[in-house]
């Protein structure tokens, strides 16, 4: 049920850590051992263009006085030292005593904690917040030692938590830690409250003068330390900019903000969460009326604290925060740490700022990731872990959360039980590797069953006070619960790619686009409010307005490239014949540039010396897929696309001022898209076939694709064909290798329903038919050939009748219902005199993936076992049969339309388990062809030439 009111209440004290449980009861007695674990770095397929190197694992043993535990291997060594302390308290029988505070103890914690903040004790100590207070000791007058609340509130996580006990509204308005803080300060005694117009705690009582002297003697140097930051203005029509702060070793660093800001003293200067990771010191410094500040008790019909001030909320900042920033921002990364006493700084730039905001998206996360702003693209699925690049699904959703200021997700895989489903062995589709858990999401897995068929997964979002915004439960399964997880993923990280994109969008209409992904939006508030880019509780902005703003100024940073279409391509370089195809995994170098026309000037946005991507599965943009599919490797491509978002460009660009400044002066011109484009260069310097193709290459000699062309070759050949139809041609591969031999055959065609391998295969036999003469091809007697786009399940009378048909590997790319319907419709209305039909054989995928192969004496149980641990040969299979199945298949089929079935197959051996690799049904008709079968046919599909060649026009 949809939660439309927010509860109120103080949010459950977390239970402690694992290892904080243990360091209660042993203290310094447990000692922690983490070691690193060596892995073999050989690649999971051989072939890959790029050497993948296996992540570090890590294991922890840690020594008690009682006992000792080895924990298993991690990603994370915190995650190993964790397992450790989890295992070491089960052993032990601890049963961990969790205790919630109420309001009242909060509060007099708090107390408590303001006073020791203040203490001798603090002040000495390596938290940042002491650093703070020895660097107010060297302002001037009255304010000497004054310690600005808003600090206090910033960098003291222990005084937050117990603020969020008190009211949970904190956790998205931190600006409420500060009443907080004063309502503590008024029943301390010897550090006196601010006044409203003094927003400030100063120890009354002075420091003992050694403190004060070692503070002298602590940096007794004059250096400048100069930084760049980012000023966010308020108003939206205002841009960003970037600005250099000046600060000496003397000085107080958040004054010198203040008065960047507009204002002397730094009690007015509040500072947001830290951005981005955990580790960062990154954050927004920005202001907020003081009848706010000290008067928040104002609250509304529903208990919520009233805005009197939305006029100057910030919509950029407050966008990146994930909570209310009021007036001008500066962002700038400059604090004191708990490493060091010195000011840790380092710049922050419109590039950095741009990538934040970019980051905000899972698409951008993933971008970010592969370091290709320009040309990396969440992918559509997840296939394999090997062919995998960048951060993985499950990943970026993690990532995507913590930058909304959301909970872990929570996934949740179960397992599938397998039915009876007769002779037929259903297989999922499946990954390679198997990806821990370990990051700190939760996972919750069901009992281990001994006939399940996969696994599925469903995750939950959830907000930091655990209210349930978006369930994703999938209805596709895995034979792997981590493929499970990842692609379960993926499926939610695209949808809300999707909608981020369009954010102005009714959210009816995002109810109907998330039905079609299988999720469900349970919070219509919270999941409006990740939209519009505020943070949960807080909701007092006008959406709408919101959504218009940030589509206009902050969200408009577009992946969909619709309308950039690639204009003066130009591809140099000899045809080496190498090229990608569907599932392969080219790798490119590429530059992209501005160009400002009629001006002669360009310049360079990113350079990328080595971006490999898997074709097919969207994982790059568009257009560059489409650029490099017509590409051999080797050869060189130019070409133009229309001006990306400046969000892109500035995530890009290096020299991010130059940019801004090359823009602006482009911007007067009065057609500034015209005036401007994007220019890329691509080199094709590898591919690598698919991971089918790889793990073939790997066994066979000559390759497993060449022996099936032999095959056919071999029977044409013998059966004196003319006229040869290959359906699913593709690329061209068989017609092109057929042009080699010193064949009968006078006309061929081939039929496909992908455009792009027609465009490809149009190109190679062009070529070779095109220098016929001069390569000395072996076949002579060609006269014709065609190329047809359309489906081979739809029959066409003009394909009617041909000597023979050939379709090798071909049909496991279809759904099992259309690989039948396409035999009915090759046998029973085109009618080939010979048909030659080629597909994996399932069972020898136990040699492909490095198991061992079944023995003739093994029972049945055990070959079963084996089968359901392999997966397809490429991610596109919808199905693979056994030997069984395809030999049912293949007798029903030509027993139906009165053919003869002969059995081979290619790569193995008949004789030998487990048959071939690729098995092979061949169709014979002895009965003659009758025009009159033509009557068959319900209905004619009209295919479309995609290119013909004719020997009389060459």
């Amino acid at each position: 049920m949809e939660s439309e009111e927010l509860p109120a209440v103080a949010p459950k004290k977390p239970n402690l850590t694992p290892k904080a449980i243990i360091h209660q009861k042993f203290g310094n007695k447990a000692c922690y051992i983490v070691e690193e674990v060596k892995e073999d770095n050989q690649n999971e397929c051989p072939g890959l263009s790029v050497p993948q190197m296996k992540p570090c694992l890590y294991r922890c043993t840690l020594q008690l006085p009682e006992l000792s535990v080895v924990s298993g291997t991690f990603a994370k060594k915190k995650d190993a030292e964790q397992s450790a302390a989890k295992m070491a308290i089960e052993k032990l029988g601890i049963r961990p005593v969790t205790s919630d505070l109420t309001p009242q103890e909060a509060e007099e914690s708090l107390v408590a904690r303001v006073a020791y903040l203040f203490s001798e004790k603090f002040f000495i100590s390596d938290h940042p917040l002491s650093s703070h207070i020895r660097a107010t000791l060297w302002r001037k007058g009255d304010l000497c030692g004054a310690v600005p609340i808003s600090v206090i509130a910033a960098y003291d996580a222990k005084l937050f938590s117990l603020c969020k006990c008190i009211n949970p509204e904190v956790e998205s308005n931190p600006i409420l830690v500060i009443s907080c803080i004063m309502r503590a300060t008024t029943k301390l005694h010897g550090i006196p409250a601010t006044s409203q117009q003094h927003l400030w705690i100063r120890k009354q009582s002075p420091y003992p003068q050694d403190i004060m002297e070692s503070i002298i003697r602590e940096d007794g140097s004059q250096e400048c330390i100069r930084f760049s930051a980012i000023r966010i203005p308020s108003s939206v029509e205002k841009p960003i900019e970037s600005v250099m702060l000046c600060i000496s070793s003397k000085e107080y660093y958040l004054d010198i903000i203040a008065n960047e800001l507009g204002f002397e003293d730094a009690a007015n200067v509040l500072i947001s969460r830290n951005l981005g990771k955990a580790s960062s010191e990154t954050r927004l410094f920005f202001t907020a009326p003081k009848s706010y500040l000290l008067d928040p008790s104002s609250k509304l019909p529903n208990g919520k604290a009233t805005l009197h001030f939305q006029e100057s909320v910030n919509v950029r900042a407050s966008y990146l925060s994930g909570q209310n920033i009021i007036g001008n921002a500066i962002l700038a990364s400059i604090a004191y740490t708990w490493k060091s006493r010195d000011l840790f700084y380092e710049d922050v730039t419109v590039r950095s700022y741009y990538r934040m905001l970019i980051g905000k998206t899972p698409g951008g996360i993933y971008k970010s990731s592969r370091e290709a702003i320009l040309a990396a693209e969440l992918p559509s699925r997840f296939n394999t872990r090997a062919n995998w690049r960048g951060a993985l699904p499950r990943d970026i959703l993690c990532m995507f959360c913590r930058q909304h200021r959301l909970s872990e997700p929570l996934f949740s895989p179960f397992e599938v039980l397998s039915e009876s489903s007769g002779s037929c062995l259903k297989v999922a589709n499946s990954g390679i590797d198997v990806i821990e858990c370990v990051d700190g999401a939760s996972v919750t897995a069901s009992p281990k069953q001994s006939d399940s068929e996969g696994f599925k997964c469903e995750i939950k979002l959830l907000s930091r006070c655990e209210d349930l915004i978006l369930l994703c439960s999938p209805t596709d399964y895995f034979k792997k619960q981590n493929d499970a997880i990842h692609n379960a993923s993926l499926k939610l990280l695209s949808w809300l790619n999707q909608s981020l994109k369009n954010i102005i969008v009714p959210l009816e209409k995002l109810y109907e686009t998330a039905e079609n992904f299988n999720i469900q939006i349970c919070s219509k508030i919270l999941f409006r409010e990740i939209l519009a880019g505020q943070s949960i509780h807080n909701c007092q902005l006008n959406v709408i307005e919101c959504n218009r703003l940030l589509e206009s100024n902050c969200m408009n940073s577009s992946y969909d490239m619709s309308g950039n279409g690639v204009c003066s391509l130009k591809i140099e370089g000899p045809d080496s014949g190498v090229c990608p195809c569907n599932g392969s995994l080219p790798c490119i170098r590429y530059s992209v540039s501005l160009v400002v026309e009629g001006e002669n000037m360009k310049e360079f946005i990113e350079v990328c010396n080595e971006f490999e991507f898997e074709v097919g599965v969207g994982a790059v943009i568009p257009y560059v897929e489409e650029v490099v599919m017509q590409m051999s490797v080797g050869q060189y491509a130019y070409f133009t696309t229309n001006l990306l978002t400046p969000e892109l460009i500035f995530a890009s660009a290096g020299d991010s001022v130059k940019m801004l400044s090359l823009l602006s002066s482009v911007a007067l011109y009065s057609c500034f898209s015209e005036a401007c484009c994007m220019e890329y260069e691509i080199h094709l310097t590898k591919v690598a076939a698919p991971l089918e193709e790889r793990m073939e290459q790997a066994l066979f000699s000559p390759p497993l694709s060449k022996q099936r062309v032999e095959f056919a070759v071999r029977h044409i050949v013998e059966s004196h064909a003319t006229t040869l139809l290959d359906f699913g041609c593709g690329s061209g591969s068989l017609l092109e290798a057929l042009l080699n031999y010193p064949i009968s055959l006078e006309k061929i065609a081939g039929v496909d329903i992908s455009q792009k391998g027609l465009t490809r295969a149009a190109k190679l036999l062009n070529s070779k038919l095109g220098s016929n003469s001069d390569a000395g091809v072996g076949s002579t007697s060609i006269k014709s050939v065609i190329l047809y786009e359309g489906s081979i399940t739809n029959f066409g009378s003009g394909l009617h009748g041909f000597d023979i048909g050939t379709c090798l590997e071909v049909i496991e790319h279809m759904d099992e219902d259309q690989a039948c319907l396409f035999g009915d419709v090759a046998l029973g209305l085109f009618c080939p005199r010979i048909l030659i039909v080629s597909t994996p054989n399932f069972e020898y995928n136990i040699v492909l993936q490095r198991s061992n192969p079944p023995t003739q004496g093994q029972e049945e149980s055990d070959e079963k076992t084996l089968l359901q641990s392999c997966k397809f040969r490429n991610h596109d299979h919808k199905f693979e049969w056994t030997r069984e199945q395809f030999r049912q298949w293949a007798s029903d089929l030509a027993t139906r339309h009165n053919y003869n079935v002969e059995f081979s197959g290619v790569g193995g051996s008949a004789d030998v388990e487990p048959g071939f690799a690729s098995q092979i049904a061949v169709f014979k008709r002895e009965w003659r062809l009758e025009d009159d079968l033509l009557k068959r046919a319900d209905t004619e599909h009209q295919y479309n030439v995609i290119w013909e060649w004719n020997s009389r026009n060459k």
